[in-house]
């Protein structure tokens, strides 16, 4: 017992010097694992970059950094504002200008236009035809593109969500697309006008107004013309024999009114009278 007492010390004694080496390594190791932590936040970084580009390339360009849209509503002549109105059946034209304010020359492509549902822009309702220009833009230079389509009447008093989008190209070929207006829009159906039942509601309206007149103007004259006949003269059960006396006057149509007179004689019947 007594020489265990004496060599358990002894024993310690020579272990712990070689235990201290290893912790030495362990706080070297994690030393040494200090500047690999600050590599790690690098690489996120880089994995951050990373996706942002995979973002860009994943089928679904953004709008370039150095470039700028706006737009102008033509017809109807209204500002590009959020919950505005377009007419329903009516022709829908506006203006897209493209700034170019890089050093490298851009490809204006083609232009297009879509319905979207209002709760959710990426569930389409209809796709208007895409115009395509091929217009190279110089670097600080300014284009213009015009675009054009007629709302169907069936969308009438129904919001719905505008999505209007410009393709462009820059000279490596690396592929944008700017959203130049993403808002919601209603449609309404305008009163003014006439529409085909009207139209002809009216045309038959003019037609029953001549056939009146026409009518009037016949009873009228008609009736003039009974009016300025001359009287009928009662004759009684008398025949003038188909003779027409008209033109004689009243005096010598009376009877009895003409004087009588004796027919003169020869000589020679007077002298045989006597």
């Amino acid at each position: 017992m007594c020489l265990s007492v004496l060599v358990l010390p002894a024993v310690l004694f020579v272990v712990s010097p070689g235990s201290l080496p290893v912790a030495r390594a362990e706080e070297d190791d994690i030393e040494d694992d200090a500047p690999e932590e600050d590599v790690e936040v690098d690489g996120d970084e880089e994995a951050t970059e990373a996706i942002v580009e995979e973002e860009e390339d994943d089928g679904i360009p953004k709008a370039s950094p150095n470039a700028d849209t706006t737009i102008l509503f033509v017809k109807p002549d209204i500002a590009a504002a959020p919950g505005m109105e377009l007419p329903a059946g009516k022709l829908v034209e506006f203006l897209v200008g493209f700034t170019n304010k890089g050093s490298d020359d851009f490809l204006v492509e083609a232009i297009d236009a879509s319905f979207r549902y209002p709760q959710d822009f990426n569930y389409v309702i209809q796709n208007f035809s895409a115009i395509a220009y091929l217009k190279t833009v110089k670097p600080l230079q300014q284009a213009t593109v015009a675009y054009s389509f007629v709302i169907n009447d069936a969308f009438a008093a129904r919001p719905f969500g505008l999505q209007i989008n410009l393709a462009y190209k820059d000279k490596s070929g690396r592929q944008f697309v700017s959203a130049v207006y993403n808002e919601t829009v209603n449609i309404v159906e305008l009163d003014e006008g006439l529409d085909g039942e009207t139209f002809f509601l009216y045309v038959f309206l003019a037609a029953l107004v001549v056939l009146i007149l026409v009518v009037g103007q016949q009873f009228l004259s008609g009736f003039g013309r009974k009016k300025r006949g001359r009287p009928v003269v009662e004759r009684g059960t008398a025949s003038d024999g188909g003779v027409d006396y008209d033109w004689l006057p009243e005096s010598a149509l009376k009877t009895g009114s003409s004087p009588k007179t004796t027919p003169r004689q020869s000589p020679r019947q007077r002298k045989n009278r006597n």
